[in-house]
């Protein structure tokens, strides 16, 4: 699919160590690819349940981007991902 947006290396190295840990629920699997997805969609905008199917289930894009904002840690994330970006 054209227009995917998907994190380089970098971008991954700059992100990684702000992801929460120590979670109660099931163990959460491709973070990678998750937020590239919700990425895409803050991008792009449209419908959660529009959400390409290479980053995964909508549902699982949604609940974490709403979870996350609910505890604030997008706005860390989103300011290293600038930091990483060659082109700010």
């Amino acid at each position: 699919m054209s227009g995917e947006f998907w994190l380089t290396d970098r971008q991954w190295a700059a992100l990684a160590p702000l992801l929460p840990t120590n979670q109660p629920g099931a163990r959460r699997v491709d973070d990678r690819r998750v937020i590239s997805g919700i990425v895409h969609m803050l991008r792009n905008g449209g419908r959660w349940q529009d959400c390409p199917a290479c980053y995964g289930p909508s549902t699982t894009i949604y609940n974490r981007y709403h979870r996350w904002s609910g505890r604030g840690i997008w706005a860390g994330m989103l300011a290293a991902l600038v930091e990483a970006t060659p082109g700010g």
